[in-house]
């Protein structure tokens, strides 16, 4: 497909293309595969050109990378019921590379390849900010999320969160008649928090539930810094209102600086303990947040960029798949790329110059090494092998 740039320093802008029935059903089922998380999914839809040629390479590229047993490839009536069972929701299974899918998210480190969204689909067209904080909010802070969200909201942006109690809550129930974006860490039909049922229901009527959990998913603890990082990622900028100085709002604050969001934070009172994270991270360079003017100002410049119909390099190429599972590589060079890893993670380029192999070899070697489970992806081109 055709590029097409913005302005002057932004990334290619690609037209969005929705996926055909058979291309939705081969993406659902090569994310939902044994050891085939979004970084995997990219490098293997780049690799083979779609995720039907992928799928066919599963069981041979785990082989080789030296898994003791057959990869677990998703089968065909499994994501077949996982449609059918979403649509029974009221959602749709959104992919990168659609019209519906959040266009900042699109942006990320490995974004998901796709999401589960139920609601008003053109909300994740309009520019976002998040609100989080304290589940166990003062008075005084949910009356500022609340002021704050609503002022926002006159202003033309959509509020998200995390649909937790507290702060998110406050900022969920403000916005909802101008809009509203709750990202969950289960199912859209999973209600959590238990008093939050009617909110959730509301929002995926009126407003937008997003997730990349399929439906009848319930979360495990694990599962909530999976949300914060889309939460950040959906967003052109996030709102830290209240947070302990361990708190899962500082998680989502730290995947926004990675992600080149704008972070702000209000300021507390030293005495209290809800305070402690919002005024560290102002010591760390956040931007003070009294009113909704001082995030317009920020953002202000951002909002001049385009950030619509990017889908970064992940879309089916809509040549010829390539069948062949990867060039021919012997095994004294697997041997040298895997040497050339440790438990520390390393960038991926230098592992290439390290070993002095062609690019695409050490890539077919760690794709490898990952359906295999002996190869851990932290972001930002970084691997590392996994300790047993």
């Amino acid at each position: 497909m055709a590029a097409r740039r913005t302005t002057e320093g932004d990334p290619p802008v690609t037209a969005r293309k929705r996926l055909s029935a058979d291309q939705r059903l081969d993406w659902l089922r090569l994310i939902r595969s044994e050891n085939v998380g979004p970084a995997t999914f990219r490098e293997l839809l780049n690799h083979f050109g779609g995720a039907r040629s992928a799928l066919a390479a599963l069981p041979e590229l785990a082989r080789r990378g030296g898994s003791a047993r057959r990869i677990k490839v998703c089968p065909e009536d499994k994501a077949v019921a996982e449609l059918a069972a979403t649509e029974r929701t009221g959602a749709k299974i959104v992919a990168l590379s659609e019209p519906g899918y959040p266009a900042w998210l699109a942006r990320i480190d490995a974004p998901p390849p796709v999401i589960v969204a139920k609601g008003d689909l053109s909300l994740s067209d309009r520019p976002i900010v998040a609100i989080v904080g304290a589940r166990n909010g003062s008075a005084l802070g949910q009356k500022f999320t609340r002021q704050l969200a609503s002022d926002l909201g006159r202003e033309g942006f959509v509020i998200a969160s995390g649909l937790a109690r507290g702060i998110d809550t406050a900022a969920h129930r403000a916005a909802l008649q101008r809009g509203t974006i709750a990202v969950l860490a289960g199912g859209v039909d999973i209600v959590y928090p238990p008093e939050n049922a009617e909110l959730q229901d509301a929002i995926g009527t009126d407003g937008l539930l997003i997730t990349e959990r399929p439906v009848g998913f319930k979360p495990r603890g694990a599962d909530f810094p999976r949300r914060n990082r889309l939460i950040s990622g959906v967003a052109i900028g996030i709102v830290v209102i209240e947070a302990a100085k361990r708190s899962g709002s500082l998680i989502t604050a730290r995947f926004a600086g990675e992600q080149g969001r704008e972070v702000f934070a209000v300021p507390g009172s030293p005495l209290d303990p809800r305070a402690g994270g919002t005024n560290g991270l102002l010591k760390q360079g956040a931007t003070l947040v009294t009113c909704g003017d001082d995030i317009l100002e920020t953002l202000a410049p951002i909002l001049g960029r385009d950030a619509s119909d990017y889908s970064g390099e992940l879309e089916e190429t809509g040549s010829k798949e390539r069948e062949s599972p990867a060039p021919d590589i012997v095994q004294s060079d697997r041997e040298t790329i895997v040497s050339a890893l440790g438990v520390s993670p390393v960038d991926v380029d230098e592992v290439i110059r390290s070993t002095g192999l062609p690019a695409r070899q050490v890539q077919v070697v760690l794709l490898e090494l990952d359906l295999a489970g002996r190869l851990e992806r932290h972001g930002q081109q970084l691997v590392s092998l996994i300790h047993t």
